[in-house]
């Protein structure tokens, strides 16, 4: 399972003209699932970003975690982010788990935000969705279950 998260002080999802899910400062979190993913993977990825301290403390440390700010998660189902463009102009999708795989890990990584204490907001998985953000500060980290643990 592949991570983008982003700090952000504002991020929204729209789908054609209506905006479907909004945070306030939190993270947005591009998640994608690969062929070798499992419910296992999505528990501790989910831990380890919501424990991150990656937000300024009194002192303007990177030393609090979504938890301590008690911020926002916006998740977006994101398959490329398993493209491999080593060969070739077009990325090859291969890695990534196919939708009927990965839709229900994607739930699962959700609630195990949820049970961990974090508001969570979605995309609509497999839809074209805008994703806009306001980046903040930049923070900006790529995450790997396979690489963590």
């Amino acid at each position: 399972m592949r991570a983008c998260v982003q700090r952000v002080s504002r991020a929204a999802v729209d789908v054609g003209d209506e905006t479907i899910s909004s945070i306030r400062a939190g993270l947005l979190v591009l998640l994608g699932i690969s062929t070798q993913d499992s419910p296992e993977d999505a528990a501790q990825l989910a831990q380890k970003i919501v424990e991150l301290r990656i937000f300024a403390d009194d002192e303007g440390k990177m030393n609090r975690s979504l938890l301590d700010l008690r911020g926002e998660m916006l998740v977006v189902s994101q398959f490329t982010l398993w493209g491999d463009c080593r060969k070739g102009r077009r990325p090859s999708f291969i890695e990534a788990a196919r939708p009927e795989t990965a839709e229900p890990l994607y739930e699962y990584f959700v609630a195990a935000v949820k049970l961990l204490g974090v508001s969570v907001k979605t995309g609509r998985f497999r839809a074209e969705m805008q994703v806009t953000l306001t980046n903040d500060g930049p923070v900006t980290l790529l995450l790997d279950s396979q690489k963590l643990f």
